[in-house]
C-alpha cells in the first residue's frame, strides 16, 4: 500500500460547523487529513471531541496554532471570529481554512489580503456549496446550450422559522446574508459568468426573533444582460424550487434531487417567421407547431461532485499544488455583495 501524507488539521470552534460538519465530513478521509487539535471555549465541548478524536484539546486559539503538529488551521468559529483568528494563523505562517462567511463585511475581508502578502501561510474559503450536485448538474446543462442563451435564473432558500440563537443577533454577525448568503451569491455570481452590471437588494426582518435580517431578496445584472435573482428567506411560508433557469429555447426547475427540462427538440427544425403589422384574422397571430421534449431526471453530475469533494480540492491544493477552485477574489466578491446589500439598511451594524 502506498504511502500516504495526511494534512495535519487543527479545528478552532467545536460547535455546530467544526463539530456537526467538518468533523464527520472528514471520516472516510484519512489517508488526506488527520485531526490533531481541537480548540473551544467550552469544556464539555473540548472533552467530547478529545473523547472522539484522540487528540489535543485547547481552550486558547493561540496555544493550538502554537501546536507544531497542527499543520491547517480550520476556523469553524463564530462569525464575527473568523478574520482575526485567520490573522493569527497567518502570523504564525499556518495554512487556513475559513468557515463561510470568511468576514463580517467586504472591509474587514479586505485585511486578510496584507497578512496573506506577509506569511507562508495560504488561505482556503469554505465555499463547500460550490460543490452541491445540484448545482454542479445544472451547470452542465445551462453549458450544453439545450436551453439556448440563458437569459434568467431563480435561486431560492425558503422556509419559515421563529429562530433565536446567535445567528439572529447582529452583533453576533447573524442575519441570512452572512448564513445562507454566502452559499447562494456564490452560486449567483458563478451562474451570472459576467462582471456585475447593476444590483438591486432589499432586507427584511420576518420571523426571527433577533434584530438581524432572515429575509432577502438580491437582483444582479451581468454586463452580458443576464439576470439572477436570489432570495433566502426564513419568513416564508409557501416554498419555491431551490433554481429555475430561464433560455431563449427551454428552462428547468429543480428541488431536492430531481431537475424538470422543458425545452424544444433540438431536431426540429423551426419555420421562418417575421412580424406581420397588419390585422390578424383571428387570435394573437400565426398558429406555430412547436415540438416540446418534458422530461425528469435525476440529479447525477456528470463531475461526480458531492457536499464534501471540497476537502478533496484542498488536499490537492496542499499536496499537490493545484489550483484551488475557490479563489480569493471570488470569496471577496461575495463579501462585497453582502456589504453592498446591507448598505443603508437597519441590518448593516
Amino acid at each position: 500500500m502506498a504511502k500516504t501524507n495526511p494534512i495535519r488539521i487543527g479545528i478552532v470552534g467545536l460547535g455546530r460547523a467544526g463539530w456537526g460538519m467538518h468533523g464527520p465530513e472528514l471520516n472516510g478521509k484519512e489517508s488526506m487529513f488527520q485531526i490533531v487539535a481541537g480548540c473551544d471555549l467550552d469544556a464539555d465541548h473540548r472533552k467530547r471531541f478529545a473523547n472522539k478524536y484522540g487528540c489535543s484539546v485547547y481552550r486558547r486559539i493561540e496555544d493550538l496554532i502554537a501546536d507544531k503538529d497542527v499543520e491547517l488551521v480550520d476556523i469553524a468559529t463564530r462569525s464575527t471570529e473568523h478574520v482575526s483568528h485567520a490573522l493569527l494563523a497567518l502570523k504564525a505562517n499556518k495554512d487556513v481554512f475559513i468557515e463561510k462567511p470568511m468576514a463580517v463585511s467586504y472591509p474587514e475581508a479586505l485585511t486578510l489580503k496584507p497578512a496573506i502578502r506577509r506569511s507562508r501561510g495560504k488561505v482556503y474559503i469554505r465555499h463547500n456549496r460550490r460543490f452541491e450536485p445540484g448545482y454542479q448538474h445544472i451547470r452542465e446543462i445551462m453549458a450544453s446550450k439545450v436551453l439556448g442563451e440563458i437569459y434568467e435564473i431563480k435561486l431560492r432558500r425558503n422556509g419559515y422559522s421563529r429562530r433565536d440563537d446567535w445567528q439572529t443577533l447582529i452583533r453576533c454577525g447573524g442575519g441570512q446574508l452572512l448564513n445562507w448568503g454566502p452559499h447562494i451569491i456564490d452560486h449567483a455570481l458563478r451562474l451570472l459568468e459576467s462582471p456585475v452590471a447593476d444590483m438591486w437588494s432589499d432586507l427584511k426582518l420576518i420571523s426571527a426573533v433577533g434584530d438581524a435580517e432572515d429575509h432577502l431578496h438580491i437582483i444582479l445584472k451581468g454586463k452580458n444582460g443576464r439576470v439572477v435573482d436570489l432570495q433566502i428567506s426564513g419568513g416564508s411560508a409557501i416554498p419555491e424550487p431551490e433554481y429555475i433557469v430561464l433560455g431563449t429555447r427551454g428552462g428547468l426547475r429543480s428541488s431536492g434531487n430531481e431537475i424538470y427540462l422543458r425545452y424544444l427538440d433540438p431536431q426540429n427544425k423551426l419555420i421562418r417567421r417575421r412580424a406581420k403589422p397588419g390585422t390578424p384574422k383571428q387570435g394573437f397571430g400565426s398558429p406555430d407547431n412547436l415540438r416540446w421534449i418534458e422530461k425528469t431526471i435525476p440529479v447525477e453530475p456528470k463531475s461526480g461532485a458531492t457536499m464534501t469533494s471540497i476537502w478533496n480540492h484542498l488536499y490537492d491544493s496542499i499536496r499537490k499544488g493545484k489550483p484551488f477552485p475557490i479563489t480569493l477574489d471570488e470569496a471577496l466578491g461575495v463579501m462585497q455583495v453582502v456589504t453592498a446589500a446591507k448598505k443603508g439598511t437597519p441590518f448593516a451594524g
